[in-house]
Parts: C-alpha cells; structure tokens; sequence
C-alpha cells in the first residue's frame, strides 16, 4: 500500500509535499522510495528503529513524571528535508545571529554602552534571572561567552522560516540527531541511496575542537562535566564525552588550586583547561553561588574569572536567552552588526510593557504565552487550545508578575509527513540547529527536528509528548523510484551521510 494514499495537507505548509500530492524537488527521491516500499514495511522497518534505540538506552526522564521513569525518545523514521539552497540561507542567518549575542553578552557585562545608547531598556536586562553581577568585567577566552548554542526554528503557514527561542546556557538534544542519524543508516539505507545527504557525524570531533581553541594550551586538557546519572540529559553527556575521548567528571573529580583546575585520577593530579559543563549556574560553584550546592566545584568561577580554566558555556549568558530579551534580538544584531536579521524573530509582546501588556490580555485567545525562565514547553498558554478559566488564570499571572511574561502569535507551523497510528499522517515540527562558536563558526546541517506526535498538538518537546526525526540537508538527487532495490553493495557505498 503507498504509505501516502491517504495523506491530507489540511490548508498547512508541508515540507514534503505540494498540492496534489506532488514531492517537492529535494524530496522527490526520499518519497519514491518510501513509496516503493510501501506502508507495510515502513511499519515494519519503525519496530526495527525502535527496539535499536531501545538497545542502546536512548532515553530521556521526565522530572515531576508520575511514573518518574527513563522513557526511550520517541522516534520517527520518516525524516525531514531540507533543500541545500534554504539551509544555505538558514546557516549564515544563525551565525549571524551567534555573532551578534556573543557580542551582547560581552557588552553587557562590560562597557553595557547598547544599554547607555538605550538600545535596550537597562532595568529589563538587569532584572534578568540569566544576568549575573558577579561576570562583571570578566573577558572570556576569544570573547566567546557562548560556544555551544541551539536555535530553534519554525515555519509558519506561508513556509517563512523564523527563530522561536535562542537556547544558550546547556543546550541539550544533539545527541538525539546524531544517534537519529546512525539508526536511519541501519535500518532504512535504502533511503540513502537515494538521496544524497550531508552528514552530521563530525559533530564530536568539531565540537572537541571548539573547546579546545578556548585554550592556549598546546594539548588542552578538556572534562565534560555533568550533574550525575540521575539528570534527564545524562545519556547525553556520556553519549558526546565518549565520542569526544574526553573524561565526563562530576564536581567532586574536579578540584581547584591556586586559580587552576585539575582531575584527580589514578595516575595523579591531571591540569584541566576547558570545562564543558552541562551544570546549570545555580549549582556551578557553592562558593560563588548557591552555597547548599553538592554538585558543582568550589572555585570554578574564580579560576574562570581569573582565566584558569575555560568554561563553555561560560556563566551569565542565560541573559542572552531570556526570552523577553529574544524580543530585542533583531535590535542587537543591527546595533552590533549594522545588518538586518537573516533569520526573523517571530512578532513577540513583551508583557513587563504596559502597553504591549493590555494588547496581548485583550487578545489571550489568540496567543501563545510563555514564561519567560521555563522550558521544556512548561509555564505556557496556548490561547486558541485553552479554556475560559485557564486564560483567566495566566491574566492573573501576567498581572501579578508582568517581566516574566512574553506573548506571540499562534502560529500554524508547519507539518511533516509522521508514521502515527499505523498511518502517514501530517505533524507540527520545529527544528534545532546547533551553533558552534570558538576559533571559527560552524553549523550542524540539520540539527533536532521535534515533531508533536499528538494529533493537532502544536508542543514539540518530549516532556509533552514530542518526539524526533532525522534532519537531512539534501545535497543532491541520486536515485529514482526502484532505488531502493539496489544490490547491498551499492547501496553501503551510498550510505556515507
């Protein structure tokens, strides 16, 4: 049976297909083979990815769960494509963006002139949660405050492309495209052969040399440095410490002398120049600040401070992804840069103005609201989905605390094509490039894309109910209808992406 005999666009912009059913040009060898295959041994070949993804314990916790159990990321194997000619676009437009916050971010925390030039308001970025007073007048090594970012990105139903959230603190989920990636080569390598895709698999390598141009030490000595087994991202941090072939160490491993870092290993004391941490900046060091905290390193942040050590990401960037702050991005980046945005924002009312405030409580029915510290798809209204009461509660919320608000559009994103209940069906996707920032920039081709799951659901996050995909950047068409036939030989030698 073709798997897309019943597929429905339902009046949204789909990434795979145009009107009357037609692929668009850089999906059309990826449908053919799907096609060739048929539903029945799409299906068949979902199992397949799903009890290897179980082998291997890709899994994620959901904390507050009722289970309070590690649940196997939920995983699509139709994947999403990307034309080389827009991802080309979407590349310079994220590093742009990069750029520009990196730029902020050592700004704010010295010479603050976008605040002295009014730029921004300065009692909106100082009031920040992710602002710390105690990164003032610190310079970072490359005046890089944010080596590692993930910029999500979403399309609405014209198939303009725009930033949803900058996510610049611990962004998590690469692990997920990456493992995405070699589980599409195991079991659909017929789809490889006939599309040529750009591969993702170098991330490891070009992430290790990212932290290590943070140091100018000849053979830096790089730790992950991870909260412990019981945080939901801890297969993720095993998952990249050994594809680096770098130590992941917990804050007790760690140990700071005489503004130096060093490991403490069988074979003696080892010197420690770059800190990737995935530690949020509460529990970095008890000594800077939360005191209780038992997993950070007591120290760091002066050895940081001091230039001892390099830490990716660095302390205090979270003010860059304030989501109220997002509002001004287009801003900065014109104020740093003297460019216009490559990528738009999508239009945002920030609630601590009050005018900007009674537009969007006149019009919660229309909007999506966010608080602008949470994540996770948590501390959200979706107005068109919510009822009367609920809209009546965040109004409360929004009055009673208005900087820790924003509200944008509902957008109608767009829709992939999802094995969903036994059928091809469309579903709401976002996408999450990652941004590498230290001797030079790069962009994973692709990223994370989520997809809502849920029927009609427009919450891509797993913690709700979200899955993922295999991002591909098509390069080029290879093969045709019947490609999917080819002799195993040829297509191992196809499968190189």
């Amino acid at each position: 049976m073709n798997p897309f005999a019943t597929y429905r666009l339902e009046g949204f912009h789909d990434e795979m297909l145009l009107a009357l059913g037609r692929p668009r040009p850089a999906a059309e060898g990826l449908m053919r083979a799907a096609q060739a295959m048929g539903l029945d041994e799409l299906k068949r070949r979902q199992a397949l990815a799903e009890e290897s993804l179980l082998r291997k314990g890709i899994t994620f916790n959901v904390y507050g769960h009722a289970d309070a159990q590690e649940k196997i990321f939920p995983f699509d194997v139709l994947p999403r494509v990307i034309d080389r000619t827009e991802w080309t676009r979407l590349e310079a437009g994220l590093k742009q963006r990069l750029l520009a916050l990196n730029l902020f971010l050592q700004d704010v925390y010295n010479e603050c002139r976008i605040l002295k030039d009014k730029v921004l308001p300065q009692d909106l970025v100082l009031s920040s949660r992710g602002y710390l007073p105690q990164c003032q007048g610190v310079t970072p090594p490359l005046r890089t405050w944010c080596p590692i970012a993930g910029t999500d990105l979403v399309r609405d139903r014209n198939g303009t492309m725009y930033v949803l959230e900058d996510n610049l603190r611990c962004p998590s989920g690469v692990s997920y495209a990456l493992e995405n990636r070699q589980v599409m080569k195991r079991v659909f390598p017929e789809f490889f052969a006939a599309v040529a895709v750009a591969p993702v698999d170098d991330y490891p390598s070009r992430l290790l040399a990212t932290l290590q141009s943070l140091s100018p030490a000849r053979r830096p000595g790089v730790v992950l440095l991870t909260p412990g087994v019981n945080n939901s991202a801890y297969y993720e941090h095993s998952f990249l410490a050994q594809q680096m072939g770098v130590d992941l160490v917990e804050g007790g491993d760690l140990t700071v002398e005489q503004g130096r870092v060093t490991l403490r290993s069988t074979s003696g004391p080892q010197p420690v120049d770059v800190v990737y941490r995935r530690i949020d900046d509460d529990f970095l060091d008890p000594l800077a600040f939360r005191p209780d905290s038992l997993l950070g390193v007591p120290g760091l942040f002066r050895a940081w401070a001091s230039g001892g050590v390099a830490l990716a990401n660095a302390p205090g960037t979270g003010v860059a992804d304030d989501k109220a702050i997002y509002a001004y991005v287009p801003a900065i980046i014109r104020y740093y840069l003297s460019e216009e945005p490559l990528i738009p924002n999508v239009e945002t009312y920030v609630c601590w103005d009050a005018g900007q405030r009674d537009h969007v409580l006149k019009h919660l029915h229309e909007m999506v609201v966010k608080a602008v510290n949470e994540s996770g798809g948590y501390g959200m209204l979706v107005g068109p989905h919510a009822g009367e009461a609920e809209r009546e509660a965040f109004a409360a919320r929004i009055q009673a605390h208005p900087r820790n608000y924003i509200a944008q559009p509902t957008l109608a994103l767009s829709r992939v094509p999802t094995l969903a209940d036994g059928v091809v069906e469309g579903r709401h996707v976002d996408l999450r490039p990652y941004i590498l920032s230290g001797a030079r920039q790069w962009v994973t081709p692709g990223g994370l894309t989520r997809v809502a799951l849920r029927k009609g659901s427009l919450v891509v996050n797993s913690s709700q109910g979200g899955g993922s995909k295999d991002t591909w950047v098509v390069l080029d068409r290879l093969g045709g209808a019947a490609s999917w036939r080819r002799p195993a030989a040829a297509v191992a030698a196809a499968a190189g992406g």
